[in-house]
């Protein structure tokens, strides 16, 4: 498959906030992406993007991708880049990280027609993180896939001891489940359904293409 034809999902680090966890996840996952055929995988980490929190004159569907901040315009650019994202999301107090809304916040179409998948852990495995970020990225034109992985909070205290990349051997619960494995699951998922999109994509670039030769 040619680099142009791979999908390139990326993977955002939810949080910034010292001695996080949320770093572990995400180069597991990460790593778990790059084993994947066809698969273009980056990790987006918020420490690299420091964005003050929103303070734009208009709503960001008003700017048309006229960013005043130089790390916003360089934010816009890897993520109008993504055909899918996974996003790590802890929860704090039945929600998630300021940080993480205020980057979500400060884009509007390049998060249009994207797949989205979700990795929380904290309060009942982080599901009302993942609650929440579902109604925010409906808003914006994303599809989010059903599946997510909950990390339980037993995984979550060896994580606290680790430093990142994580032992993947913690990780291995996850797929050995009741319910099966839920990493291949969650993966199987988000991959299909990007590459649906993708290829609604370009045949509607293919067709405006066509219409030009014809016209």
């Amino acid at each position: 498959m040619s680099a142009q034809s791979q999908l390139k999902i990326k993977v955002i680090v939810g949080s910034t906030r010292q001695n996080r966890v949320s770093d572990k996840p995400a180069y597991w996952i990460y790593n778990e992406l790059q084993k994947r055929h066809g698969v273009q995988a980056e990790l987006l980490d918020l420490k690299d993007y420091p964005m003050p929190f929103y303070d734009e004159p208009v709503p960001a569907m008003m700017l048309n991708g006229k960013y005043s901040n130089e790390i916003v315009k360089k934010w816009s650019e890897r993520i109008k880049d993504g055909d899918a994202f996974i996003i790590i999301a802890p929860e704090y107090n039945h929600g998630y990280p300021a940080v993480l809304k205020n980057a979500i916040d400060y884009l509007y179409s390049e998060w249009h027609n994207k797949p989205v998948g979700f990795i929380s852990f904290g309060g009942n495995g982080g599901v009302r993180s993942i609650e929440q970020l579902r109604q925010v990225v409906l808003t914006l034109k994303m599809h989010p896939v059903s599946s997510s992985i909950n990390i339980p909070f037993d995984m979550y205290l060896k994580l606290m001891n680790e430093k990142a990349p994580a032992n993947p051997d913690i990780f291995l619960p996850l797929r050995q489940g009741i319910f099966g494995d839920s990493v291949a699951n969650f993966l199987d998922e988000l991959i299909n359904t990007t590459r649906v999109f993708k290829s609604d994509e370009e045949e509607v670039f293919e067709a405006k293409v066509s219409e030009v030769d014809l016209s």
